[in-house]
């Protein structure tokens, strides 16, 4: 497959209450942007067969809180295809969230889900026929 506008990857992860760091189970947000390194990853594998390579975030949004018992998802957008760079949009949603209200152990799907983290980076990937 070749990078073009539009391609889009996609990941789950449940978020452990072991990653909780601060009061009210909260998560810090960083733990959206290595999601957004691991989507990015497979998204290059897809479009360049490589891993490619994290050069750099050009915008940063936190939104919304993260919380230990929530299911997350992390979407990469390619917006631009360079030679060896590729522009993404990247975006984390909480798509179920606990409910400890009603049970140690009940929670809830969001419907809509919950926009946590938006952002904007470039990747780099070997020039074709160097991999």
């Amino acid at each position: 497959m070749t990078a073009e506008p539009g391609f889009t990857v996609t990941h789950r992860r449940y978020i452990p209450h072991s990653h909780s760091h601060y009061g009210g189970n909260l998560v810090d947000g960083a733990y959206s942007l290595a999601l957004f390194g691991d989507v990015a990853t497979e998204l290059c594998i897809h479009t360049d067969a490589d891993e490619g390579l994290f050069a750099g975030y050009d915008k940063v949004e936190f939104l919304a809180p993260l919380l230990a018992g929530d299911v997350i998802e992390a979407t990469a957008t390619v917006t631009r295809v360079g030679t060896r760079s590729r522009t993404i949009d990247f975006e984390s949603r909480v798509v179920c969230r606990a409910a400890p209200d009603r049970g140690p152990s009940a929670a809830d799907v969001l419907d809509p889900p919950i926009t946590i983290t938006r952002a904007t980076g470039t990747v780099v990937v070997p020039a074709k026929g160097t991999a």
